[in-house]
C-alpha cells in the first residue's frame, strides 16, 4: 500500500487539476453602492456533451475516518464539477491525472477553511471527504444527456493520513 500525506491547497500546487474558489484573489471589486463585495470569475464551468448544461446541487457530506483507504477515484468526462463549503471548515481533495491504465497516483490536499474547488472535466477526483463532522456543499456540476461518471477501483488501496498537528 502506498502512503499519501495530503498538503494544504494553494492555487499553484492545485492548477494542473482545476481551480481553487476562495477571496484571496486579486480580481474582486465593489458593487451595490459599496455594500457588496464581487468575487468575479472564481472557477470555469464546463458542461459539455449531448444537452449539457450546467445545474447547482446541495450535498450533504458525511466525514470518512484517517487516515482514508482510498480505493476508488471517479471522473465526468462531459463537465467540470465545483464544490463550494458553506461553513468555514476544512475538507480533503483528493485528483489524479490520466495515466494510459487509468489514473496515476493520486495527490492529496487539505482545503484551508472556506476554500472550494472547480475539478475540470474528465478528471480522476475522490469523493466528497469532510473532516471530522458533517458538511453542507453547494456543487456546480454538468446536467444533461450521456453517463457522465465513469469509476475506477484502484488494484490496492492508497493510504491518505492528514498532515501532522493536523486535528480532525
Amino acid at each position: 500500500m502506498s502512503r499519501i500525506i495530503a498538503q494544504p491547497l494553494t492555487r499553484e500546487n492545485f492548477a494542473p487539476f482545476g481551480d481553487v474558489i476562495d477571496t484571496n484573489g486579486d480580481n474582486h471589486y465593489p458593487i451595490n453602492e459599496g455594500k457588496c463585495e464581487r468575487y468575479h470569475a472564481l472557477a470555469r464551468a464546463e458542461a459539455g456533451g449531448p444537452g449539457g448544461h450546467v445545474i447547482i446541487n446541495l450535498f450533504k457530506g458525511t466525514p470518512y475516518a484517517f487516515p482514508l483507504m482510498l480505493s476508488m477515484v471517479e471522473r465526468h468526462p462531459f463537465g467540470s464539477q465545483a464544490f463550494i463549503p458553506l461553513s468555514p471548515r476544512p475538507f480533503l481533495v483528493v485528483v489524479a491525472h490520466d495515466g494510459p491504465d487509468g489514473p496515476t497516483a493520486p495527490s492529496a490536499f487539505v482545503t484551508a477553511p472556506g476554500q472550494g474547488v472547480n475539478y475540470r472535466r474528465n478528471l480522476w477526483h475522490g469523493v466528497l471527504t469532510p473532516i471530522g463532522e458533517p458538511q453542507d456543499f453547494v456543487v456546480v456540476d454538468r446536467g444533461g444527456d450521456g453517463s457522465n461518471l465513469e469509476e475506477f477501483y484502484f488494484p490496492r488501496p492508497y493510504e491518505i493520513h492528514l498532515p501532522e498537528g493536523f486535528g480532525s
